[in-house]
């Protein structure tokens, strides 16, 4: 059985002197420098537009790429801009500040419009193939062109022709045509720019790791457009919300707070909305993580007058009525499933079923009795995900006891090294695991500073954290890739 290493890194924190981590120089860099160590896949986080939170897990879209990754330089090299014009945007550069950025990159955006609009000719084609394969654009546009008239207010309080516009139509659109144009012409970028990325990994032999929420975001346009898809009161809000119950992440549970899906009718139409989904991150990613993948099975429906997850009750997913649609649309899709967490055996019998990997999170098995326990071979295994603290931040956290039996275990094991994050990648890399995937933090050893998500929790200094360079991961990667290559697996 082929087994393969990757690097978890969202593109919002490779360095950059635009204050994000975007699609300029540094994906290049970084593609060229882990397909020299024998590691071949590159994980990274939903890049739809963010929206509560920033959170790319409550995007604004499931299609529409967020154009705060568009590189200025590249467009530069487009000849849209001039490159003498570009300024450096280095405020918090050690931290991503996502509306600075926005603000800084607007006026370039505008700029780069109006040559693109006098020198149409050299686009053309390439242009009109997208917005010809892209039949989520145009609503998409209409949708953020009234978000941004309506102060970035929420659908629901927008006027009813606004909110009622994709069945009825009767809104005149012909004052905002330009400003819906401008929308379109981002989205063209953004995935040209990203095409070229994907395009330079498959040369490179390093596959592209996506991830799909499961849900998505209330105030966006999956929901505007496809409202009948959702459960929701007349006014366009939810009737219920999801989330998940207490856990080890939270004693009061999570309550997300996005809409739930109306599956009786998403099962007349075959998925359809959920299938368009599909089709669209299988041409930008190779392997697509569905994110929160027991919903397909059971799903948590919380009342949406609860103010926590605490109260609410599980409800039969579509499951696998829903899985054999997807293989009848796409025979070659590469799916994983994100199954971690106290599950019901039918979710892994739905997942060994289609022959999907899961997912092992090394961190919630650190017991030396768990750690010993045997592992499947069909499975990815994680130092620890975009939701854990790094490894190095983990160990502070446990008990002088606690640090000793883990050392003493690994010691036992045959490493010894001084840094712990060393040990437990050693100890992964050495699993029989198919796949392993850490974070980058953790090969940097990162402690608290480096975690970028805590579930349950909102807002800064959530999805921020962003690296200043990355010389000293690639000065450790030549020992990376030597621990890969002599891995006892």
């Amino acid at each position: 059985m082929k087994r393969e290493a990757g690097i978890l890194m969202p593109i919002s924190s490779l360095p950059s002197n635009q204050g994000i981590g975007d699609f300029g120089k540094h994906p290049y860099r970084f593609i060229d420098a882990i397909s020299k160590q024998n590691i071949h896949i590159w994980q990274i986080l939903p890049l739809n537009p963010a929206g509560y939170g920033n959170s790319p897990y409550q995007p604004y879209s499931s299609f529409a790429g967020d154009e705060i990754y568009i590189s200025l330089d590249t467009l530069a090299d487009y000849g849209l801009i001039k490159q003498s014009s570009v300024r450096n945007f280095n405020k918090f550069s050690d931290a991503v500040d996502f509306e600075g950025v926005r603000a800084f990159k607007e006026p370039y955006f505008r700029k780069a419009y109006k040559t693109f609009l006098k020198n149409f000719h050299q686009f053309e084609k390439e242009y009109q193939l997208f917005c010809s394969t892209a039949e989520w654009l145009y609503p998409y546009a209409v949708f953020i062109v009234l978000k941004r008239k309506n102060e970035n207010k929420p659908w629901q309080e927008w006027k009813k022709e606004e909110r009622d516009w994709i069945d009825s139509r009767q809104l005149s659109l012909e004052d905002m045509e330009d400003e819906i144009k401008y929308h379109q012409f981002l989205q063209f970028i953004f995935y040209k720019q990203w095409n070229d990325i994907k395009k330079y990994a498959e040369k490179h032999h390093v596959k592209i790791l996506g991830d799909i929420p499961f849900y998505v975001g209330l105030d966006s346009a999956d929901v505007w457009q496809y409202k009948n898809q959702f459960l929701l009161d007349e006014n366009g809000y939810p009737s219920f919300v999801a989330g998940v119950p207490p856990d080890y992440f939270s004693e009061t549970g999570q309550r997300w707070g996005n809409p739930i899906y109306d599956w009786n009718i998403m099962k007349k139409n075959r998925y359809d909305f959920w299938m368009k989904r599909l089709a669209w991150n299988a041409q930008q990613f190779d392997i697509i993580r569905l994110d929160h993948f027991r919903a397909f099975d059971t799903y948590w429906k919380i009342p949406s007058s609860c103010p926590t997850a605490v109260e609410g009750e599980w409800i039969l997913g579509p499951a696998y009525d829903f899985f054999d649609e997807v293989y009848k649309c796409f025979p070659d899709i590469h799916l994983v499933a994100e199954d971690l967490g106290d599950l019901r055996p039918q979710v892994l019998k739905l997942r060994d079923f289609y022959h999907l990997k899961g997912m092992h999170v090394i961190q919630f098995e650190m017991q030396p009795k768990l750690l010993k326990k045997s592992r499947k071979e069909e499975v990815i295994l994680y130092t620890g995900t975009h939701d854990n603290d790094t490894l190095e931040g983990f160990y502070l956290d446990l008990t002088q006891n606690q640090k000793i039996a883990l050392r003493r275990f690994f010691h036992n094991c045959g490493y010894d090294d001084r840094n712990f994050h060393n040990l437990v990648i050693r100890y992964c890399l050495d699993s029989n695991a198919s796949t392993v995937i850490i974070p980058l933090q953790d090969v940097l050893g990162l402690k608290k500073e480096g975690r970028l998500n805590t579930p349950g929790t909102i807002g800064s200094p959530n999805w921020e954290w962003k690296v200043k360079n990355l010389k000293e991961f690639y000065s450790l990667l030549p020992t990376l890739g030597k621990w890969i290559k002599d891995s006892r697996r």
